[in-house]
């Protein structure tokens, strides 16, 4: 029996900013439920986006500094590290937001060495095992470990599979894949009959019956799913939820805020090579416009030259290692304000790669954006990619599924992103139900939906808390394969001839929704969780700024929606407000050529709002749109609003109709569809 010894101070994240400070001031807090600890902390709040342009053991003086506690941070620079904890403490769904792993590695820099919670969004935990953190929800761990007492290892890898007890008990997950790449470790179950063959980069069809009825997630993780990682054959008849194990990538992508972290874990196997290194992509796309955005304090303190050396490192990786590199672009005669990417990751990969049926993990929460082409696509940390890179495999417990059925047609001036703050404001998804399961959205409204709104039910599963989204490709998907890859219709018609759930399938629940009854939504700050309908709002709510973009609302549908809002508003003489500061950024330059064609460019422009070239920008504090006081009010397209997401102000998340309607009106306000009217002024 191998013993946790931990021998640190316990860190209970309280609500109460004043319980904070006087633990970090050296008190020792007994253990009572009666200090209410902090739920959804997100990893914005670990670790905020400025602070993890460190790529070292620095960042552990940044953990928690973000940490919101009834308005107050009261977490500085080094006072966790100072404070001697080795064990960390909070409530419900902690780790919510992005998949980034710097926020783990910074408690860990910190001296973290035990995270528990009441319960952990999935990437946070996995991030928190593959890097050797210990994670626990059972908090009758307290007692013995306040007193000092050494504690089994096996209480920490409770309720795992052998796969997920393996990594604890191994010490992280590049440990534990070593040994297994060795082969010496023994196969974790295959399921029954094994498919022969080795399965080509698009998924055929089923040669022989499940042993289960499957959803259509479960049926594309069944043809993916390997044992040794040595295995050139992929595949079994059918897998259950629960059921642990690895699954073969199609495709592995990372970007400048991951790659380098990856890259200094990757020379610590040596002699290593990438599999297959034809379906690795890397982008530059978090950072290109923060010099535009980054102020001046920071630039001093020289974040903005590590954020530099963070591209420069990823180039050199890719160099090294052959790889396909979507970088940044330099600005051609009367180009935007701004370099700006090629794409955002998320955008390129559904405009190019993806196809119906294949496996995807990428370096971000939002990698599930390609769910709506029919794939199984799901976010993995800097240790879990690095990983990937040695084996093309990713580490995955069979998800349970949820179905959500939108029935009916969606009013005129109602989108996929009003569906989703509505969904996000259910009790099924506040009380944390939806956590790890794989979304399927379906109904009339989902079908009569284009391949982009779709994308947007599938990457905001990250909100969600979810491990994956998907919509069973259609005729929407084989027009798309048919017109912007060039596949010949009658090859994209057999691809997703068989990707469907089987009627039988089994769901951990099903949500109906009636399309018809939806109206515009926003999500006040905080959290996306917080929508209200709009005319639910009451007093008006003056803004500052309108953020159009991200990968959420940077696709061509989105700029189709904030055309049609601004060209109304044109037509009656009218333009941005005065005092309000619109921004729309374009999700790839594909769209950006598309608003070009269509001569968006200039109507955004004569309407007074200013264009940007693609990137991930504010969405993540790091580019124009980001507020810099507490006083700034955003209206904003993006898909999360968790605090200092983009600045100290306060966001509140919308559609594209409602954005660009705000951007006129000055207040936040819907659009009412017409063509004609905003929210019935003329």
């Amino acid at each position: 029996m191998t013993l946790v010894q931990l021998s640190g101070r316990i860190l209970y994240l309280t609500e109460d900013p004043a319980l904070l400070r006087r633990q970090l001031a050296g008190e020792d807090l007994p253990w009572s439920p009666a200090h209410r600890l902090r739920d959804d902390i997100s990893t914005d709040e670990i670790t905020p986006a400025w602070a993890c342009y460190h790529a070292d053991e620095r960042l552990g003086e940044f953990a928690y500094v973000g940490l919101a506690c009834r308005d107050e941070t009261p977490v500085g620079r080094g006072d966790v590290r100072r404070g001697g904890f080795s064990v960390s403490v909070s409530g419900r769904r902690r780790g919510k937001g992005s998949s980034r792993e710097a926020s783990p590695f910074a408690e860990r820099a910190a001296g973290i060495r035990l995270v528990l919670a009441e319960s952990f969004e999935r990437i946070y935990r996995e991030n928190c095992q593959n890097l050797g953190i210990l994670t626990s929800t059972d908090f009758s761990l307290l007692g013995p470990l306040a007193r000092g007492e050494a504690v089994p290892i096996e209480r920490f890898a409770a309720g795992e599979g052998d796969v997920g007890c393996g990594i604890v008990m191994a010490g992280g997950l590049l440990p534990y894949s070593r040994e297994r790449l060795a082969g010496r470790l023994g196969t974790p179950a295959r399921g029954p009959s094994p498919r022969p063959g080795r399965r080509p980069r698009s998924m055929p069809r089923q040669s022989r019956p499940a042993r289960r009825a499957m959803t259509l997630a479960e049926k594309i993780i069944a043809r993916h799913w390997v044992g040794d990682a040595a295995d050139a054959e992929t595949g079994v008849a059918s897998v259950s939820p629960g059921q642990e194990g690895f699954v073969r990538a199609d495709l592995r992508f990372s970007h400048e805020y991951v790659t380098p972290r990856a890259a200094e874990l990757w020379r610590e196997l040596p002699g290593a090579r990438i599999r297959d290194p034809g379906s690795v992509l890397l982008f530059r796309d978090h950072l290109t416009l923060l010099a535009l955005a980054m102020p001046d304090e920071r630039k001093a303190e020289g974040l903005l030259d590590l954020a530099v050396d963070l591209m420069r490192r990823q180039e050199e990786f890719a160099r090294e290692h052959g790889l396909r590199l979507y970088d940044e672009l330099p600005p051609g005669p009367g180009g935007l304000p701004g370099a700006g990417a090629e794409a955002i990751c998320h955008s390129k990969v559904l405009e190019r790669y993806a196809l119906p049926g294949q496996l995807i993990v990428g370096s971000d929460s939002h990698t599930p954006h390609s769910g709506a082409i029919g794939c199984v696509a799901f976010g993995i940390g800097t240790t879990a990619l690095c990983a990937a890179w040695l084996t093309q495999d990713a580490r995955l417990r069979v998800p349970e599924s949820v179905l959500v059925r939108v029935r009916g047609r969606l009013p005129a001036n109602v989108t996929a992103k009003d569906l989703m703050l509505h969904l996000l404001r259910q009790p099924f998804v506040r009380e944390g139900r939806a956590i790890g399961t794989i979304v399927e959205y379906a109904g009339e409204a989902v079908e009569a939906l284009s391949l982009d709104e779709r994308a947007t039910l599938t990457n905001m599963v990250a909100e969600v808390g979810a491990f994956s989204g998907i919509v069973r490709p259609d005729a929407v998907v084989a027009r798309f394969l048919e017109t912007e890859r060039g596949m010949p219709r009658a090859d994209a018609v057999e691809l997703i001839a068989d990707l469907g759930s089987d009627p039988d399938a089994t769901y951990a629940a099903v949500l109906e929704v009636d399309a018809g009854r939806l109206r515009p939504m926003v999500a006040l700050p905080g959290d996306p969780g917080h929508g209200r309908a709009l005319d639910e709002l009451g007093a008006r709510v003056p803004v500052d700024i309108a953020y159009a973009g991200s990968c959420t609302a940077g696709k061509r549908e989105d700029m189709d929606m904030y055309a049609r809002v601004f060209s109304a508003a044109a037509a009656r003489g009218r333009r941005v407000a005065p005092g309000v500061r619109c921004y729309v950024q374009f999700g790839s330059q594909d769209v950006k050529r598309y608003a070009e064609r269509r001569g968006y460019v200039e109507l955004f422009r004569a309407v007074g709002a200013e264009v940007l070239e693609p990137s991930c920008g504010a969405c993540i504090n790091a580019g124009p749109g980001v507020s810099y006081d507490r006083a700034t009010v955003t209206v904003s397209a993006i898909n999360r609003n968790f605090p200092g997401r983009s600045g100290p102000g306060s966001v509140y998340l919308a559609s594209p109709y409602t954005v660009a309607a705000s951007a006129v009106a000055g207040y936040i306000v819907a659009w009412e569809g017409d063509g004609e009217t905003v929210n019935g002024e003329q």
